[in-house]
């Protein structure tokens, strides 16, 4: 029998709470009563709120919706589902998952926006007096952005293009943007976390202190425990970006180029190193129109080569300055950087904004979508670091065969670095010091057929079995598998300690159903 939950909401403002009372006789005849300081959501209100993610393609009903005041609320919710035989719990952030990641059918779902306000402190390593930044767990990247540069004129060092994501979610996956070669991803710039483990506890954990649980949770897809504080890295912000854009139509040249880049010390290149592919045309989503910066650019296309194929390449590079740096100063730097790149310079594009503008760069895109109605319409996106010794092999056979006409989005693709990446954590990667990040992030136009949606969803398993089949050395990000085999190959010989760790921090397997790597243990 499924269990009955009723909300009360007390009308006692100074100390407001809501019980949660999970009565009716489930299978192992368990009655046990939640008592939070938040609020509880129950019933089609639950469904509306955190029954589907960014990825609209999953439709499940959460028994409730708790929207917590602070830790305790949470671990209260997870000690509610240790008491019964079949609750489970999900951390919610922004939502911002494809495949249901965030999601709990039947279960208890923490909207973890409740919190975004109840951290934010800045202070100074002792030892080195680098700077840092306390904040929630689901506060998002784009509130910390704006308040640590506008009252502390500082910034953390890495990001993700879309900045409309929490902390504590981008830090259970690794958090990757064109930083991360210099830097490493988001998991690599945070010293210290609260989280609430599946065991129901509060802990505080860093590399020295509870270190199990500090990397376990990193990069841990919502595993071990739900990420309520994180003390973040800063650096001084800069108040200028020289953006650009140059185009390539060998993947080769693109890859070498790019590789040298991500590789130099970090004085002698860009601050900001990414690229993508877009379709030899004039599709104003996928192909030509999509690479100039500002109105005024023109994209030549008799410039390119006669040999020029279905698809091309361009790189993406910003320079970081100061507003009491001279233009010629600037000019001089990104010359001396771009010198030794092979594009054509009649196809370069060039603009200086403001770093905010830099970084909230896809808000706008974001603005646009939700004005159009690909927002709110399924996205079928693929995630996959790949390594260098196949990126050649995968650009063949998906970039100028499978996806040639484009994806109705971005197709990201540029290098990062192992070692910016910290072994210790739970994120897996393919092998060697370099390899890519692809991203096809696919927007479906409005009133497409659901047979369409699906046949995308088929293309990217087809992507991924192709790669299986030809021994390609990849790992998805943001990885999603329906099955303990998949997990298992997905993990290698990491899975061990994957498991390890579970067995630690969740036991009875009550953290991130919908990342249906574990079942709830009865």
């Amino acid at each position: 029998m499924i269990a009955y939950i009723e909300p009360y909401f007390l009308d006692n403002e100074s100390d407001a709470s809501s019980v949660l009372t999970v009565t009716g006789r489930s299978s192992d005849g368990v009655s046990e009563s939640l008592n939070i300081q938040g609020e509880i959501i129950c019933g089609a209100s639950a469904a509306d709120i955190a029954g589907k993610d960014f990825g609209g393609m999953n439709c499940v009903k959460p028994l409730a919706v708790v929207r917590p005041v602070g830790p305790e609320d949470i671990a209260a919710a997870v000690r509610a589902a240790l008491s019964s035989d079949k609750l489970t719990v999900a951390a919610r952030g922004n939502g911002h998952s494809i495949n249901g990641q965030a999601t709990a059918e039947g279960g208890l779902v923490v909207d973890m926006r409740s919190t975004a306000e109840n951290h934010f402190e800045v202070g100074f390593l002792t030892g080195d007096g680098t700077a840092f930044v306390d904040v929630s767990g689901g506060a998002l990247w784009e509130t910390v952005l704006k308040r640590c540069v506008s009252e502390y004129g500082l910034a953390p060092r890495s990001w993700t293009d879309y900045l409309g994501l929490t902390v504590g979610g981008t830090l259970s996956n690794a958090g990757v943007s064109g930083q991360a070669f210099r830097y490493g991803p988001q998991t690599e710039n945070v010293t210290e976390l609260d989280v609430v483990t599946g065991n129901g506890d509060v802990v505080t954990c860093s590399e020295v202190e509870n270190s199990e649980l500090f990397f376990s949770v990193l990069g841990g897809l919502g595993q071990f425990g739900i990420i309520t504080r994180a003390r973040v890295l800063l650096q001084p912000a800069p108040d200028m970006v020289r953006w650009i854009r140059i185009v390539y139509a060998e993947f080769d040249e693109f890859t070498r180029d790019a590789e040298w880049l991500v590789s130099q010390k970090d004085d002698s290149s860009f601050d900001y190193v990414e690229g993508f592919v877009f379709v030899n045309g004039d599709d104003p989503v996928n192909g030509w129109p999509t690479v100039p910066l500002h109105p005024d650019h023109d994209f030549d296309p008799t410039r390119l080569p006669k040999s020029s194929g279905s698809v091309l390449y361009c790189l993406e590079l910003a320079l970081h300055y100061r507003d009491s740096d001279s233009n010629s100063s600037v000019d001089k730097r990104v010359e001396r950087l771009i010198g030794r790149l092979r594009f054509d310079e009649e196809l370069r594009f060039e603009v200086d904004l403001p770093y905010l503008d830099f970084l909230l760069r896809v808000k706008r895109s974001e603005e646009l979508a939700k004005v159009n109605g690909t927002w709110e319409t399924p996205h079928p996106w693929l995630n996959l670091f790949v390594s260098k010794r196949d990126i050649g092999e995968f650009d063949q056979k998906v970039f100028k065969e499978l996806v040639k006409n484009g994806v109705g989005g971005p197709m990201l693709v540029y290098p990062l670095l192992r070692s910016r990446w910290d072994d210790r954590t739970s994120v897996v990667l393919p092998e060697g010091e370099i390899f890519y990040i692809v991203a096809l992030l696919r927007f479906v136009p409005p009133g497409a057929k659901a047979s369409s949606v699906d046949k995308l969803v088929a293309q990217n398993q087809e992507i991924v079995q192709w790669c299986v089949k030809n021994g390609i050395d990849f790992k998805l990000y943001l990885p999603h598998y329906k099955s303990r085999e998949e997990w298992i190959r997905h993990f290698g010989n990491r899975w061990s300690r994957f498991v390890d760790r579970k067995a630690m921090f969740d036991p009875m397997a009550i953290l991130s159903p919908g990342q249906k790597v574990f079942n709830r243990a009865l």
